[in-house]
């Protein structure tokens, strides 16, 4: 099988708000003690929240389901005014581990809605982060989910309208869906910068690198996860023999691998790099060689952990030690 070749796509796997994210739990949970409870998934990974279920995590859809006094963290997808509203309410002791770049589009929702701007919000419905977005200014928000769904708009060519988009989308996706706004308004006003995350991008342009030397891409993810759902189509659409989705390494099909050749790896921006290792594993125990990396550019971003969770040194004499912050009273 010296014909045989395994590529492995860089960059992959975490990018730096899910890491923050599900650190944020991890470090809640030793700092105050389980049970921890979550609203939504932290990430949109299955075996992460499975991870952190068996450390004392509680998952769960809305806040009547989290006991008076709990601790609960928002998820890195973001959550609207009105539930941070209702946990204040209920005093709930709250969490907020929302990437740092989806925050930046609320921001971005709630001043072009203080201008009396009207927004067309790109993305998919019923996705957490689309429904944290929408409710920054429900009044002044629309969903619009693909390019066809623009030409049932009724746009006001002397309205101003701005456009966002839900961090997690195709470059390609969103850029065809603003360019068909534009056509129907062309003074459509743009966001201050690229709401399509940077982690986003990089992933589907490693894989776009990628996929032409392919027979098969697989891409690990879990089937709720949007990014993961876009490297595989965008896998087909560079060229990719085939591309197929699979949780772990047991969802691998080995009739995907009887004709193919070339077989390049890459996994969702929610994915534990132990995932991965796990599909390389199985192809390499099928006769494949090891991987080669195919390296797109090097990732250096970090976020801060949510300020609860800081560590922070007290000037003195001799060694201090750290100080956790108590969680917020929301």
């Amino acid at each position: 099988m010296s014909d045989k070749m395994l590529l492995l796509a860089a960059p992959r796997g975490y990018c730096a708000g899910v890491d923050r994210a599900v650190v944020t739990v991890e470090r809640a949970l030793e700092t105050y003690g389980a049970p921890v409870y979550v609203r939504k998934q932290i990430v949109h990974n299955r075996h992460v929240v499975e991870t952190l279920e068996s450390r004392g995590a509680i998952f769960v859809d809305e806040l009547d389901e989290v006991p008076d006094d709990a601790l609960v963290v928002f998820s890195a997808h973001g959550v609207s005014p009105a539930v941070q509203e209702e946990a204040r309410t209920r005093g709930l002791r709250t969490i907020d581990a929302t990437c740092p770049l989806v925050t930046k589009v609320h921001h971005e929702a709630r001043r072009f809605a203080q201008d009396g701007t009207r927004i067309l919000l790109i993305g998919h419905a019923g996705h957490e982060e689309v429904e944290g977005t929408t409710g920054e200014a429900p009044e002044h928000i629309t969903l619009v989910q693909t390019p066809q769904d623009v030409d049932a708009l009724e746009l006001d060519p002397d309205e101003p309208i701005a456009w966002l988009s839900q961090t997690t989308l195709s470059v390609e996706e969103t850029a065809e869906t603003v360019d068909r706004i534009r056509q129907v308004h062309p003074n459509l006003i743009d966001p201050p910068s690229d709401d399509i995350c940077y982690a986003t991008q990089n992933r589907q342009h490693a894989v776009k690198q990628m996929a032409p030397k392919c027979d098969l891409v697989i891409v690990v993810g879990s089937r709720n996860s949007s990014n993961t759902g876009r490297l595989v189509e965008v896998a087909l659409e560079s060229g990719a023999g085939a591309a197929h989705r699979v949780d772990n390494a047991d969802e691998v099909d080995p009739a995907w691998l009887d004709e193919a050749t070339t077989v390049g790896v890459t996994s969702g921006a929610s994915v534990p790099e132990e995932l991965v290792q796990g599909v390389l594993d199985l192809l390499q125990g099928r006769g494949w060689p090891p991987a080669v990396e195919e390296t797109l550019i090097e990732e250096s971003l970090s976020f801060a952990l949510p300020p609860q969770l800081r560590t922070r040194r007290v000037k003195s004499h001799g060694e201090a030690p750290s100080r956790h912050h108590s969680p917020s009273a929301s």
